[in-house]
């Protein structure tokens, strides 16, 4: 892809909201937009990986290795999430496996060339964490509200299968 594809890719996603077109060229000149195939793993559970995505298009299963090679979806991000906030923010490994679902478009920020904008653009950086605090709070909630409808249904059928 080229920087005036990510450029594209990156101005439509959350995590440019209130940016100037300068900031997200800054951006996109630091991003490696690529898709993935059906299946493919982006981030793996247990790994440190410092990089932030940002699905552009499509969505990735969030998995947990259940051992012997199975694994259980606990969530799907869809296009405009983020992944990986929290381990490009803390570099600590990741608590979760993420696998596109069909053919899926990702941008990736990796840690360093975001934290080498500070000094040029640090209103940018500054409201870049601003939106992935927002967009990680909008998961958690949509995470929580599935959680309640998952418990509502198991108390009103008393947990039978």
């Amino acid at each position: 892809m080229s920087v005036q594809d990510d450029f594209a890719s990156l101005r439509r996603s959350p995590l440019t909201a209130n940016l100037d077109d300068e900031q997200v060229k800054a951006l996109a000149g630091i991003a490696c937009c690529r898709r993935l195939n059906d299946q493919e793993l982006l981030i793996e559970e247990g790994h440190i990986d410092n990089s932030l995505h940002i699905i552009t298009e499509g969505a990735l299963a969030v998995t947990r290795d259940l051992g012997q090679g199975d694994f259980t979806t606990i969530h799907v991000l869809r296009t405009g999430d983020m992944a990986g906030e929290m381990g490009f923010i803390s570099g600590r490994p990741h608590t979760a496996t993420l696998r596109s679902l069909g053919k899926t478009q990702v941008c990736s920020i990796e840690r360093e060339a975001f934290e080498s904008l500070l000094l040029d653009y640090p209103w940018m950086v500054y409201r870049v964490m601003q939106n992935i605090v927002q967009v990680g709070q909008d998961i958690l909630r949509r995470m929580n509200s599935q959680y309640v409808e998952l418990t509502k249904y198991i108390n009103r059928s008393h947990a039978l299968y």
